[in-house]
């Protein structure tokens, strides 16, 4: 036995404000770069990390949570107020939950199992996920998916980027005549464009850095698309910015919102910045005529549409309760697995010195026949002595009692024997075991946002 436990620290939307979060929100390379430091640290087996703009959250398999714990705290000693730590089950279980939305901003939000298969594709592809992580995540896969074919959860679910829509049509009203700013074209700012293209936006602007994804984008949604270095004048045309870009940084910065306000006179401009780390200086919010709302800000915007998702939670979290249970129950039984297969190997090894002891003391007396009826017999009495452990091992790993293997290795004096060959099984015998595989108001402040 190893000592390790999976561990979960992390922070999110409910923990922290964003001013937290996005100090330690990681992407791309900088991801890779963290999950390449998790793995090299001794005493932790494998680790998965979701970033996402309302979370981040660390899962180590480690014999204890400090490097989890590491990872915020070296990025942002701000974080340390903040964080949540979850251990074994309940571990398993918040991550169950996070996989199907329960545990979104957004109840019964779909994207949350794409960024989660994500996270999970991305420590797997630097060698920072192995077996363990694998079964893990694989399992809140299909968890999330009993969920959403079993309940009704995700009927007239609305994203966070259709939250955002919401709350511009709750400000302005009907869009026609109006000009939308995408900031980014990325999913969050796809899936913008689709909603506001069904409000009767009269123009669309896509600024992106890769003119390719841009003008794809563009053509996607009816709009134009235009050059990233335009953003200063596109403050001027447009009436409502979204921006959602993989900057770490702001890209619309206060300065740039005062001097494009000269050129508005005095028409209401509307930024909503759907980004972690935040693209929108938060500054903007100060200046007049201009209402700057972060994912934070949208908070109230979705409790309004919660209620009629909360009676298909319950059934929800009763499927995640089912999964929780079936699989500390299947890593129960694993746990016990090497026991068995070392104290078999150990008594098996015993019975072969016995049985080729006594053979070689009769010399050539015996034939052929007699010589495999005494190593059949040494066989037999190993079955027959493991039959009661092995019995009682496997009935304690199922019911959850997981400090009997360790007695049990103790007792017999078994070392770890994961890494060690399989014996050589005696003539005649039969072979030992082998585990099978595991199967709003139109008042913008009362909209959710806030006149900063």
């Amino acid at each position: 036995m190893n000592g390790r436990d999976l561990f979960l620290v992390g922070l999110s939307h409910k923990s922290a404000p964003i001013e937290v979060r996005e100090r330690v929100a990681l992407t791309g390379d900088a991801l890779k770069a963290a999950l390449a430091e998790l793995r090299g640290i001794d005493g932790l087996g494998e680790a998965v990390v979701v970033s996402t703009c309302n979370r981040v959250e660390v899962y180590v398999q480690a014999e204890g949570e400090e490097a989890a714990c590491r990872f915020f705290t070296s990025r942002s000693e701000a974080s340390t107020g903040h964080l949540y730590l979850k251990k074994g089950a309940e571990a398993v279980r918040h991550l169950f939950r996070v996989a199907a939305s329960l545990d979104s901003m957004v109840l019964g939000e779909q994207q949350i199992l794409g960024q989660v298969k994500e996270a999970y594709g991305l420590a797997s592809a630097v060698q920072a996920a192995g077996p363990f992580m694998s079964r893990l995540c694989n399992r809140a896969f299909a968890t999330a998916k009993r969920v959403r074919t079993e309940t009704e959860i995700g009927r007239g679910t609305v994203s966070m980027s259709q939250v955002a829509v919401e709350l511009v049509e709750k400000i302005f009203g009907d869009l026609k005549g109006r000009a939308v700013l995408l900031v980014g074209a990325g999913k969050m700012g796809a899936l913008s464009a689709k909603a506001l293209a069904s409000l009767g936006a009269d123009r669309i602007l896509v600024a992106n850095r890769s003119v390719e994804r841009g003008l794809a984008l563009a053509a996607q949604v009816g709009g134009s698309f235009r050059s990233f270095d335009e953003l200063p004048h596109l403050l001027v045309e447009a009436d409502v910015a979204i921006v959602s870009t993989g900057a770490p940084t702001f890209v619309v910065t206060a300065e740039m919102v005062s001097q494009a306000r000269r050129g508005r006179r005095h028409r209401s401009l509307c930024l909503i910045d759907l980004a972690v780390p935040r693209n929108v200086d938060p500054a903007c919010g100060d200046l007049g005529d201009v209402f700057a709302y972060d994912v934070d800000d949208m908070q109230r915007v979705v409790e309004q549409t919660q209620e009629a998702r909360r009676s298909e939670a319950i059934r929800a979290e009763a499927i995640v309760e089912a999964e929780v249970m079936a699989f500390t129950r299947e890593r129960e039984a694993r746990a016990a697995l090497p026991v068995l297969a070392q104290l078999r190997r150990q008594a098996e090894g015993i019975a072969r010195a016995e049985a080729e002891r006594t053979l070689a003391h009769l010399g050539g007396k015996l034939d052929e026949r007699g010589r495999r009826s005494v190593e059949a017999m040494a066989q037999a009495i190993v079955n027959k002595l493991l039959h009661g452990p092995t019995a009682k091992l496997k009935q304690a790993a199922t019911g959850g009692d997981d400090g009997l293997p360790g007695a049990a290795a103790e007792l017999f004096g078994i070392a770890e024997a994961s890494t060690q060959e399989p014996p050589r099984a005696l003539p005649a015998a039969t072979p030992a075991p082998t585990p099978a595989p595991s199967a709003a108001a139109a008042d913008p402040v009362a909209a959710g946002g806030s006149k900063r």
